[in-house]
């Protein structure tokens, strides 16, 4: 095993979960301290065309024609955390995954990379990749829904996901490896016992 290039990885995912932990705090405390304008895009109106004869929209919104773009000068408090919320879950869950995983590099560089401890590491990562990922995208989702619906009505403002949810089966991958891994250390450890 390259202990050195494990010990390098280990260094640079803890890095990435620091600056993308960075990340959400920096995305957070200047969002809310910003008075600026917030800006959606939806696909509700796919080559739709916005105005007087076109689709209504609110007061003080600016919409782009076939992009499906809609920006709110003064927005409200709802519609600034609706923003937030359609960025900060996936900054939040690369921050933990990553750490998580740093954690798992940690555990190989210490005990070995067949270990009851990096076995239980990897299932713990496989299991929040698995169910941080629909959570993150349907928080993501559904904000960004319900700030286009703030904007325009006619939207629909139900649930929606965002995001690779393809992560979902690499989670699920990683528990089976983390549960194969744990069943190859209880038998070695049986044949250890018995010889």
């Amino acid at each position: 095993m390259n202990t050195r290039m494990t010990r390098a990885l280990a260094s640079v995912t803890f890095g990435l979960a620091v600056l993308c932990g960075l990340a959400f705090l920096g995305t957070a405390a200047t969002h809310l301290l910003d008075d600026g304008a917030v800006c959606v895009k939806t696909g509700f109106w796919a080559n739709a065309s916005f105005g007087p004869d076109g689709l209504p929209v609110g007061e003080g919104v600016k919409a782009s024609s076939s992009t499906a773009r809609l920006c709110q000068d003064g927005p409200s408090a709802g519609q600034r955390a609706a923003d937030l919320g359609g960025r900060l879950p996936w900054l939040l869950f690369g921050a933990l995954a990553l750490l998580l995983f740093s954690r798992l590099l940690t555990g190989v560089l210490r005990q070995g990379p067949f270990t009851d401890t990096v076995a239980r590491r990897l299932s713990a990562l496989g299991w929040f990749v698995a169910a941080g990922t629909p959570l993150a995208g349907l928080v993501a989702g559904w904000s960004q829904s319900w700030l286009a619906h703030s904007m325009a009505p006619v939207a629909d403002s139900g649930p929606g996901l965002s995001g690779p949810m393809a992560l979902i089966l690499a989670g699920l991958a990683a528990v089976i490896m983390g549960r194969i891994m744990r069943e190859g250390v209880r038998m070695r450890e049986d044949i250890e016992a018995t010889i």
